[in-house]
């Protein structure tokens, strides 16, 4: 089983800009999101995933990810009861970790965080200085949830 440890942080201002990769624009959908489990489809660039996601217990959750055909994701996005999560993903190298920072579109423009994946709940990180207030456990900032509730709507 794979188990995703993952923090997420509001990026409080374009420093970030300077150390990022070329941006790889993402659009995913939710085929199921209840009860804690979610079901994504994700095109992203030049490939296209179906993710399955459990619930989360502190910054953990089961994730079980496959590589499908792009023509099959983009039909999947069209059965998706929302409207897809727009965004432009860029990775930053900072302190030897690796961060994803995902700049929203569309529906939800005017968010920007950035995420890190652990090994372990417990493991420390150096916080780069464009990170701001932690919002790991809050459920506003899933991406299933901007699906449904947009940051522009709130």
């Amino acid at each position: 089983m794979g188990i995703e440890i993952e923090r997420k942080f509001l990026v409080k201002d374009d420093s970030w800009k300077a150390e990022a990769s070329e941006g790889l624009v993402c659009k995913q959908g939710y085929l199921a999101s209840d009860r804690g489990t979610t079901v994504r489809i994700r095109v992203m660039g030049e490939k296209a995933f179906l993710t399955i996601k459990g619930a989360t217990h502190g910054v953990s959750r089961p994730e079980y990810e496959y590589e499908i055909p792009v023509p099959d994701a983009e039909g999947m996005l069209r059965l998706c009861t929302h409207a897809p999560v727009e965004k432009t993903r860029y990775l930053i190298e900072h302190a030897g970790m690796t961060w994803e920072l995902d700049v929203f579109a569309g529906r939800n423009a005017g968010l920007v965080m950035a995420e890190i994946e652990l090994e372990a709940e417990e493991q420390s990180f150096e916080r780069p200085p464009w990170a701001g207030d932690e919002v790991s456990r809050d459920g506003r900032y899933y991406n299933s949830y901007l699906a449904a509730k947009p940051y522009a709507s709130w």
